[in-house]
C-alpha cells in the first residue's frame, strides 16, 4: 500500500510538470485527462479506453491513466501494448508497469516486471522498492538482497520492505538483524515487524520492541495500530491477560471525539481487539465491563459481544443487547439464529430467521445447520427446497449439511441427488468429501464409499479416514478396517479416540481377542490417547464374546470412571451366550439402575433362569418387574423358544 501511495503521488507531481500554454488546448486536455482520470478510477475502464481512443490529443498523463486502470485490474497484456505504444514515457510509466507485474505472482510475471526495471533509462526509490517487494511476495529473498544492497541510496520504506518480506517468508531471524541495522525508523517499521512477529508466532519479541520503540521514538501516537495488532495477536492464543496488560497501557480518553486527534490513545479497534481476547477465553464478565465502559460502539462491539453471550448459552443476555443494538448487520441475526438453535429452540430461531430484513447465504446455512445438529431432517430438507424456491444458490457449508441430513435419515436415493448437486456446483473440498463418504458409508453403499475415498484429490485428514474405517467396522467389513487402519499409520497419519472406537468395534466382530488387546495398549502407549468408555466397551464385548468373562469383569473395575449401559449391556450379553447365570445377574441388576424403566434387562435375566431351569429365580424377577410397575417391551416374549 505504502508503495501504491508513492507511485500516485509521483504521478500528481509528474502531472505538475507539464508546460502549461495560453492557448485553450492544454485547457482541454487537462479537462479531458481528468475526466479519464475519474472513469479509471471508479473501475469503467470499457467506458474510459473508448474515450482514450476518440482523444485527439494525448500527453504521458494521458497514457499513464489508461496504463494504472489496467495495471489496477491485473489485465498486464492490456497494460503491456499501452505501454509499448507510448511515444513518450516518463518515471510513473515504468514504476506502473514493474508495480503491475510484480503484483501478480508467478515466475514469468516477476522476470517481465525485471527487465523493465533494467530498461529504465532511470530509477527512484519507488522502481528500487517495488521491484524488492515483488521479489520478497514470491518468496525470493535471495533477489531482494542482491538488489537491496546494490541501491545507490535507501530510504526507510526500502529497510520495510526487506523487513517485510523476510516475515512474510517466516524469517524473523534476518528480519531483526535488517531492523536493527536501519539507520533510521518509522512508525511503518515497527508496525510493520510488530504484525510480522505476531503472524509467526512471536508476541513476546514483538511486545518487547513495540514497547521499547514507543517509549523513545518521537512518533507513538502512529503506533496504535501496532498495539491493537499485538492484543488480536494475544487474544488469538488465549493470552487474555497479556493483552489486558498492553491494553492498559494505552491512555484513555472518557470524551468522544469525532475523527483522528493525532494523540496516541485507544481507538475502536483497541476496545474491540479487547473484548474479543475476553469472548474467545469465555470470560464475559470482563468483556461486557469493557463493552459498558466503551464511550463509542460500533457494529463490531455489539455483535462481539452478542456472540459472546451466545456462546455461553445465555441467550437471554445476548436478546437484550440484540433488541439495543442501533443497528443490526446479518451478523447480528445469524447470531441469534444460530444461537437459539443450538439450544434446540428451533421455533425462535426460525421466527427470527423470517424476521430477517435481507436473508444471504450464511443466514440459511445457519438456520439449515440448526435443523439439522437438532436432529429435525424433515424441517431442513424443507428449508433446503426453500432456499433454492427463492433463488439462493447453496455453497458447501449448505451441501455439507445437507448430506449430514441424508445421513441421519440413511436415505440412499437423496444423498445420491445432493452429491449430484454437488458436482455441479461447487468444487469438493476435504470436508464435503468426508460427508459424501460418511453419507454413504452409513446407508451401507461401502463400494462407493470407498471409490470416493480413493479419489480425493486434496490430501486426506484424519476425519476421511475415520469415515471410512468407521463405515467398514459399522456394516462388519473387520478385515477391510484393519487393512485400512494400517495404511493410515504408514500414511503417517495421527490417529484419534474416534479411529480406535472403530478398529475396536472392528476386532471385536472379526473375532480378534489378541489384536484387540494390542490396538487398546497401543491406543495408550504409543499414541496418547486416554481410553474412554467407548473404547472400553468395545474390548469389553471383544473378550466376553470369547467367553473371557473374569477379564471383561477385571476390566470394568479397571475403568477410572461408571461402566454405561453399553458396558454391562456387553457383559450381559456375554453371560448370555455363556450362561452365566450369576454374573449375569449383576450385569442386569446394573442395567436396572442405569435404565430403571427399561424392560430389556429383566427379560433378558428371566430368559436365563428359565433356560437354567431356575423357575423360582425366574418368578422372582418377574415379581420385581410387576413390583417396580416395568412394562414389557415389544419383540420380548416372557416364553423362550427353546421351550416351545
Amino acid at each position: 500500500m505504502a508503495l501504491r501511495r508513492c507511485l500516485l503521488n509521483s504521478f500528481r507531481f509528474a502531472s505538475t510538470l507539464r508546460p502549461k500554454a495560453a492557448s485553450s488546448k492544454p485547457k482541454d486536455l487537462y479537462t479531458m485527462n481528468k475526466k479519464l482520470s475519474d472513469l479509471v478510477r471508479t473501475g469503467k475502464l470499457k467506458e474510459a479506453k473508448s474515450m482514450f481512443d476518440e482523444m485527439q490529443q494525448r500527453n504521458t498523463v494521458t497514457w499513464n491513466s489508461m496504463i494504472s486502470g489496467y495495471v489496477k485490474r491485473r489485465e498486464m497484456a492490456k497494460a503491456r501494448m499501452l505501454f509499448d505504444e507510448m511515444p513518450e514515457r516518463d518515471i510513473v510509466s515504468w514504476n506502473s508497469m514493474i508495480l503491475g507485474y510484480t503484483s501478480c505472482l508467478g515466475y514469468k510475471f516477476l522476470e517481465e516486471g525485471k527487465k523493465l526495471f533494467d530498461q529504465m533509462p532511470r530509477r527512484d526509490f519507488i522502481s528500487w522498492n517495488t521491484m524488492i517487494s515483488g521479489y520478497a511476495k514470491n518468496g525470493r529473498m535471495d533477489e531482494a538482497i542482491r538488489l537491496f544492497e546494490s541501491m545507490p541510496e535507501r530510504n526507510v520504506v526500502s529497510w520495510n520492505a526487506m523487513i517485510t518480506g523476510f516475515l512474510h517468508n517466516g524469517d524473523t531471524l534476518s528480519a531483526t538483524k535488517y531492523f536493527e541495522r536501519m539507520p533510521k525508523r518509522d512508525s511503518t517499521s515497527v508496525s510493520a515487524f510488530v504484525s510480522g512477529f505476531v503472524q509467526n508466532g512471536r508476541l513476546d519479541e514483538a511486545a518487547r520492541v513495540l514497547i521499547e520503540c514507543g517509549n523513545r521514538g518521537g512518533w507513538r501516537e502512529d503506533l496504535i495500530h501496532a498495539y491493537n495488532t499485538l492484543i488480536a495477536g494475544y487474544g488469538q492464543k488465549g493470552r487474555a491477560d497479556d493483552a489486558r496488560r498492553l491494553f492498559d497501557q494505552i491512555p484513555f480518553n472518557s470524551v468522544q471525539r469525532d475523527g483522528r486527534t493525532g494523540e496516541f490513545e485507544k481507538n475502536l479497534v483497541s476496545w474491540n481487539s479487547m473484548i474479543m481476547c475476553y469472548v474467545k477465553v469465555g470470560d464475559i464478565l470482563s468483556a461486557r465491563e469493557l463493552f459498558d465502559q466503551m464511550v463509542e460502539r460500533d457494529t463490531i462491539s455489539w455483535n462481539t459481544m452478542i456472540n459472546g453471550y451466545v456462546q455461553i448459552s445465555d441467550m437471554e443476555e445476548a436478546l437484550n443487547l440484540f433488541n439495543l443494538m442501533p443497528k443490526r448487520d446479518n451478523l447480528s441475526w445469524n447470531s441469534m439464529i444460530s444461537g437459539f438453535a443450538l439450544l434446540g429452540r428451533l421455533e425462535l430461531a426460525c421466527e427470527y430467521f423470517e424476521m430477517m430484513p435481507q436473508k444471504h447465504l450464511v443466514s440459511w446455512n445457519s438456520i439449515i445447520a440448526g435443523y439439522e445438529k437438532n436432529e429435525d431432517y424433515k424441517g431442513a430438507i424443507k428449508l433446503f427446497i426453500q432456499m433454492q424456491a427463492e433463488g439462493e444458490k447453496p455453497d458447501r457449508h449448505t451441501l455439507s449439511s445437507v448430506l449430514s441430513v441424508c445421513t441421519g435419515l440413511v436415505d440412499l436415493h437423496l444423498g445420491m441427488q445432493i452429491h449430484q448437486l454437488v458436482s455441479k456446483t461447487v468444487i469438493p473440498d476435504v470436508p464435503i468429501t468426508n460427508s459424501l463418504i460418511t453419507m454413504y458409508s452409513r446407508c451401507g453403499a461401502i463400494i462407493e464409499s470407498r471409490t470416493i475415498f480413493d479419489e480425493m484429490k486434496s490430501p486426506k485428514d484424519v476425519i476421511s479416514w475415520n469415515a471410512m474405517i468407521g463405515g467398514y467396522a459399522s456394516h462388519g467389513f473387520a478385515i477391510e478396517a484393519l487393512e485400512l487402519f494400517e495404511l493410515m499409520k504408514r500414511n503417517k497419519v495421527q490417529p484419534t479416540y474416534i479411529t480406535f472406537i472403530s478398529v475396536l468395534t472392528a476386532c471385536a466382530h472379526a473375532g480378534l481377542v489378541d489384536e484387540g488387546r494390542a490396538h487398546f495398549k497401543a491406543m495408550v502407549s504409543e499414541y496418547g490417547v486416554e481410553p474412554t468408555v467407548e473404547h472400553y466397551a468395545s474390548l469389553i464385548d471383544n473378550v466376553g464374546r470369547h467367553g473371557l468373562l473374569e477379564e471383561a469383569m477385571d476390566l470394568v473395575k479397571s475403568m477410572p470412571f461408571e461402566p454405561d449401559k453399553a458396558v454391562w449391556g456387553a457383559v450381559l450379553g456375554a453371560c448370555r451366550v455363556h450362561n452365566n447365570v450369576e454374573l449375569a445377574r449383576v450385569a442386569a441388576e446394573a442395567l436396572m439402575r442405569l435404565e430403571p424403566e427399561s424392560s430389556a434387562p429383566y427379560i433378558l435375566l428371566y430368559n436365563m433362569y428359565a433356560d437354567a431351569g431356575q423357575w423360582d429365580d425366574a418368578a422372582d424377577v418377574r415379581e420385581m418387574m410387576e413390583r417396580n410397575n416395568i412394562k414389557k417391551q415389544a419383540a420380548y416374549s416372557w416364553i423362550d423358544s427353546s421351550h416351545c
